[in-house]
């Protein structure tokens, strides 16, 4: 079955023309990355020259995805948009909620019971609003998309960070907050700053132990986990052709770790086999059509130093295996300097559990390579020393795998099959530990690694590399062996190597599935009634924050100021929180309960200023929003970077907090700041960090002269009387701030389709 050819062929059959009108107005050979751009502008005019990093465009994605965590509060906002139907195609996947216990069968059956309501309600809605629904054991929401939905030269947006994944197929996917989906769902443009353009160069070819996953593990140890904000890295060159599709999907997948808005491969013979693998050779032939313009022009990859911001040039036949971590996913270290590197910091030298799959490693060729490793283990009398689990990444990959004895090999081994779902990606593992403060080093092919984000444990070292790698260091057992150079020793008492891994990007006999969890929804879905039981835990429906009034916000107190790291995960929790993601005020009890306050370095202990006394952030922050006192947000660098969760946005929104100001933003979260009614601000000097004090209260000075590139100024007064003016910047345009007005850009959305 090929989804939405229709919508498929349309854009095929503007593209050329969009992509030459566009050649003509720059006036230059265009990349990859302009090509996608420049024919999905909302108009359909290419007759503006847009400046990279400046310019806000609006755009026209083609299709929307959705995941279950996401999904809940996407959707309840699009219920009030006032649609019947969304205006592209779209779809749901379940997959995040889903823990990882015991393995596939008897999770899955959990998970179904303890959310059956929350499943019920997005199979609902999806039904009512023409949104198709992958139900639980699908699959993971980015490896179903490659295998159903991306196609070569598409745009879409999905409600998950590591949307970017179909960019291995050649899309331009970006992550987003729920509200910008419904921007698109409910027929409004999507509106985006013209990115900056990263080339990176591949030339050589992957060899022995090194897989595609050490090529974005390399990338991110150069650029940095904010090395690629505000920038789409497109890879090119005759090393990046030599990739199977799914493999450059895993490179794509990781570049939401350096903060890229997404990753891109230009069209190629390795995504037209998958294609025609996955049922859509049609899709194939027509991309074969117009390939010249489904990748960049060759001029540009001639000299790319003339047309891409930043160039990287990586040989992949020099290139090493990596493991990066631990806490950080851009902690990049060759295989060759890892034991040394575990022996200096002293990180636990014991493996406790190696895990492999998830959305970005779970492909075909990622587990027969893991499985020739597995083989080796049991042929050659290795016992595992360290725990196993395998997450496949959809049904598909499962049944085939299973038919193909894949799945059996790591069994053997005393691996655990887990469902087809995030599981321990997310923190959504029932780890089997007695003790969960316990110091301890694992290790995984998933693709963060921060803190409590596996396990909710503080002291686990988690550590990200290859299937295959994962494999092989989970037999042995010890972070400081390299399957390259070291020994092991069988139950024989023989010393034995492990060959290098092999791998199969296709499988021979082809993909096979018996139900691959997919429901199509009614073609007319007036009738059909969104299942929101009443007084639920999970589930509640939304009320509109409030307009702006024009005015000033005054006698604002701090509510924390964030020192170091402050991720989505510390501001809105995965994990056990992931069932609360469709109530609001209930998700709200986890809101910066992560964060570090910088004025005690402890997490969820803020000073009360109506009572002198410390408490929990939600707790502290529910007094001051029941006297009426709004609050602010004070964070350090790349504050709020890795997942799209708009909770992070949502919920300090709805418990009052009004401004959040830094040093920086990652990109998605200050989007999902915007579109929420929030006042998303940076320091102009970062040093005035240091003049907000515990026991201040804050007010703008200027706020009623909003405009954009206006510079914002907030008053601090100090407890002994003494203030100090702290000069803000800030990135909202007009219709941005617009959106301020309004309260929120859904209210705005409301207000114009009443019109």
């Amino acid at each position: 079955m090929i989804f939405d050819l229709n919508m498929i062929k349309e854009v095929y059959a503007r593209i050329p023309e969009r992509v030459e009108a566009a050649r003509k107005l720059t006036g230059k050979p265009l990349t990859l990355s302009e090509k996608i751009l420049y024919s999905h502008l909302w108009d359909g005019k290419t007759d503006k020259v847009f400046t990279r990093g400046r310019s806000y465009v609006d755009f026209a994605p083609d299709r929307v995805a959705m995941q279950d965590a996401t999904a809940q509060m996407a959707l309840l906002q699009f219920m009030q948009s006032g649609r019947n139907k969304a205006a592209v195609p779209s779809t749901v996947h379940c997959d995040h909620l889903i823990q990882a216990e015991v393995g596939a069968e008897k999770d899955l059956a959990n998970a179904k019971n303890k959310s059956a309501e929350v499943f019920d309600f997005l199979q609902s809605v999806s039904n009512k609003y023409g949104i198709g629904f992958w139900e639980p054991g699908a699959g993971i929401i980015h490896q179903v998309v490659l295998e159903n939905y991306a196609f070569p030269g598409g745009m879409m947006i999905g409600t998950d960070s590591h949307t970017v994944n179909a960019g291995g197929l050649g899309m331009v996917a970006v992550g987003v907050g729920g509200a910008d989906a419904v921007d698109v769902m409910a027929g409004m443009p999507w509106e985006l700053k013209f990115p900056k353009l990263i080339g990176v160069k591949l030339t050589g070819k992957l060899n022995g132990w090194t897989a595609s996953k050490d090529v974005i593990l390399k990338v991110a140890g150069i650029l940095t986990v904010k090395g690629g904000t505000g920038s789409i890295v497109e890879y090119f060159g005759p090393g990046a052709e030599s990739l199977s599709c799914t493999g450059k999907g895993t490179i794509c997948n990781m570049g939401a770790e350096i903060g890229a808005t997404t990753s891109t491969f230009g069209y190629d013979e390795k995504m037209a086999e998958y294609l025609r693998g996955t049922g859509r050779a049609k899709v194939a032939e027509m991309a074969d059509q117009i390939k010249e313009h489904l990748t960049g022009d060759a001029e540009v990859y001639e000299n790319p130093e003339k047309y891409f911001d930043q160039v990287i040039e990586i040989d992949l036949s020099k290139l090493e295996p990596h493991i990066n971590g631990p806490y950080t996913p851009d902690r990049a270290t060759p295989i060759s300097e890892f034991a040394e590197a575990v022996k200096e910091n002293g990180w636990p030298q014991k493996l406790e559990v190696g895990l492999i799959g998830s959305c970005t490693n779970s492909s075909y060729e990622d587990l027969t390579r893991a499985g020739s490793i597995a083989q080796q283990a049991i042929d050659k009398k290795l016992k595992v020393q360290s725990e196993f689990t395998i997450t496949p990444g959809s049904e598909q990959v499962r049944y085939t795998a299973e038919r193909d004895g894949l799945l059996d090999k790591f069994t053997a081994m005393g691996g655990v099959v887990l469902a087809n779902a995030c599981g321990p990606c997310i923190g959504q593992w029932a780890r089997h530990t007695d003790d969960p403060d316990k110091k301890n080093s694992i290790i995984t092919s998933f693709n963060r690694n921060f803190s409590k984000r596996n396990d909710g444990n503080p002291n686990t070292h988690s550590f990200v590399a290859s299937p295959e790698l994962v494999t092989a260091m989970a037999i042995a057992g010890d972070l400081t062996f390299n399957p390259l150079s070291d020994k092991l020793v069988n139950s024989d008492g023989e010393e034995v190597m492990l060959a290098e891994p092999m791998g199969i990007e296709m499988p021979p006999a082809g993909f096979a599935v018996e139900d691959n969890g997919y429901h199509e929804p009614a073609e007319d879905g007036s009738g059909v009634e969104v299942k929101v039981a009443e007084g639920s835990e999970r589930l509640q429906l939304l009320e509109p924050f409030e307009h702006w009034n024009g005015e000033n916000i005054t006698g604002m107190k701090l509510i924390i100021k964030a020192k170091g790291k402050c991720t989505t995960d510390h501001i809105s929790m995965a994990g056990p929180w992931l069932r609360f993601r469709g109530h609001l005020d209930n998700i709200s009890n986890n809101t910066l309960t992560g964060a570090v306050n910088a004025f005690n370095d402890k997490t969820d202990s803020v000073k009360n200023q109506l009572t002198g006394e410390y408490g929990a952030v939600p707790k502290v922050q529910r007094e001051y929003k029941k006297e009426g006192i709004p609050t602010m947000v004070v964070g350090d660098h790349n504050y709020g970077e890795g997942s799209s969760r708009e909770h992070a946005a949502m919920q300090p929104r709805h418990l009052g907090m009004r401004i959040v100001l830094v040093k920086s933003f990652a990109r998605i979260h200050e989007t999902n700041l915007k579109k929420q009614g929030m006042l998303g601000l940076t320091f102009a000097d970062e040093n005035d960090y240091d003049k907000i004090l515990e026991d201040d209260t804050l007010e703008t000075v200027d706020l009623h002269e909003f405009a954009p590139e206006k510079p914002v100024h907030i008053k601090a007064v100090h407890a002994d009387g003494s203030e100090d003016i702290i000069k803000c910047h800030h990135t909202y345009n007009e219709n941005q701030i617009n959106w301020f007005r309004h309260g929120s850009a859904l209210n705005m959305i409301k207000a114009q389709n009443k019109a």
